[in-house]
């Protein structure tokens, strides 16, 4: 597999369907009129993973109030999100894919090295998508500590 080129700031940000935690399909061009941040991670219920959640389902009023919607993305199935969703009262919507065609897309799929091991995974990264459909803000390979804070705070410059 040959890495893609990262997206970032400009760059039109792919459009794709995927199904949410309920087995409905979502479509990121259905967001035209507002912004969308678009976060990447890793699996469902591990720490960073759960911290990072939380923290999204915790300011979703005010991400919403800002006229933005928060949209995870693992290659968890559909059933895994539902069961996390339900674990840790998450009200945020979280997308499934498996096969691995948009974490691909956004470049966020990669090899990765733990314990001399290596493996393809993701690369936790959060992208901010403006109304007109661009990459307002690219994160990429972040710490789940104050993520959520520097969305807003970049969201509430933008908006």
């Amino acid at each position: 597999m040959t890495e893609k080129a990262k997206l970032g700031v400009g760059y039109d940000a792919p459009v794709f369907c995927l199904p949410d935690q309920d087995g409905n399909e979502v479509c990121l061009d259905s967001f035209k009129r507002g912004w969308v941040i678009l976060y990447f991670y890793p699996k469902d219920n591990t720490k960073g993973c759960i911290l990072e959640a939380i923290d999204f389902t915790a300011n979703k009023q005010y991400i919403e109030e800002m006229g933005a919607t928060v949209l995870g993305v693992s290659p968890d199935s559909v059933k895994s999100h539902s069961n996390f969703c339900t674990k840790h009262g998450l009200t945020i919507t979280l997308l499934s894919d498996p096969k691995h065609g948009v974490l691909e897309e956004y470049g966020v799929w990669q090899l990765k090295t733990m314990y001399g091991r290596e493996y393809h995974g993701v690369v936790r990264s959060t992208f901010l998508v403006n109304p007109e459909g661009k990459i307002a803000e690219a994160w990429i390979k972040v710490r789940v500590a104050n993520r959520v804070e520097a969305v807003k705070k970049r969201l509430s410059e933008l908006a």
